[in-house]
């Protein structure tokens, strides 16, 4: 792993994910690209009025002193750290930044969300997990020394899955962490008989052309389900797949590698299908 991305909005949640982001470069000796979005009102970036080049200067200036003032931190000495400032659109600005410079990885602090505001304002980092091609690894929590010794990766053993379960096995192997890979089954029109699982698992086994220990796990939801296993598992991190689904598709299917990133209080990786 030689370069990550770690956009902060100065918040605590974005020093949250910068400490993680940190522990891995010390370990991987990566370079950490700190993205930094210069917000500046809707109305005048929509706008066809141009702001003046002084008005431009100043608010990047700003941001600039913010950005070095947070880059001013114990746990960063030693870190590699390139600080990059760029404008308004988030989610878009991100994937770009991450193509530009190969990155392996997103990390991301995020507050997470319930009920009606989650369906109506949602947040930037589940639209980064919903669009990056890159891993995106979400924080919810301070920790000191990231240093996952079990890792958790759950789908529903389709082939669609296999690429992402390979790049949560490279992570894994990176982190030195133990992987186990999980079947949540869940009743009604999904719920299928232990046979019907252990065929899916022989057919997912021979696809990934690995004997790996595939868990079996009943529960009412899959979020509940892999939560639940991954606490009772002792997991460090959850690795999910997502299909980045988007516009009416995403408000009636939604994404459960979107929801257990939103509400796991343990780090949450997403690998786009």
């Amino acid at each position: 792993m030689k370069s990550i991305i770690v956009p902060v909005d100065f918040s605590s949640q974005s020093e949250y994910a910068f400490q993680v982001a940190a522990s891995i470069a010390k370990k991987q000796n990566a370079t950490i690209y700190v993205l930094h979005m210069l917000e500046l009102n809707q109305a005048i970036v929509s706008s066809n009025v141009e702001l003046h080049p002084e008005q431009m200067v100043f608010f990047i200036k700003l941001a600039e002193k913010r950005l070095s003032e947070f880059m001013d931190k114990p746990y960063l000495k030693g870190v590699n750290l390139v600080p990059i400032i760029k404008h308004f659109k988030v989610f878009s600005e991100i994937s770009e930044v991450a193509q530009e410079h190969s990155a392996d990885l997103i990390v991301m602090g995020s507050h997470g969300t319930e009920g009606l505001k989650e369906i109506f304002v949602g947040s930037n980092t589940e639209r980064v997990v919903r669009n990056s091609s890159v891993p995106v690894l979400v924080i919810k929590n301070r920790i000191e020394d990231f240093n996952p010794r079990q890792m958790v990766f759950a789908c529903d053993l389709k082939e669609e899955n296999i690429n992402a379960f390979q790049k949560a096995h490279s992570i894994a192997a990176i982190f030195s962490a133990k992987l186990k890979l999980v079947y949540v089954n869940t009743p009604g029109d999904d719920f299928m008989a232990t046979s019907e699982i252990q065929k899916k698992m022989d057919a997912f086994r021979q696809a990934v052309g690995s004997d790996l220990s595939i868990a079996i796990y009943n529960d009412y939801s899959i979020e509940r389900g892999v939560l639940n296993y991954a606490e009772e598992s002792k997991a460090d991190v959850i690795g999910m797949p997502t299909h980045g689904r988007k516009g009416l598709s995403h408000f009636f299917m939604g994404s459960i590698g979107e929801d257990v990133a939103n509400h796991s209080e343990i780090p949450v990786i997403t690998f786009k299908i």
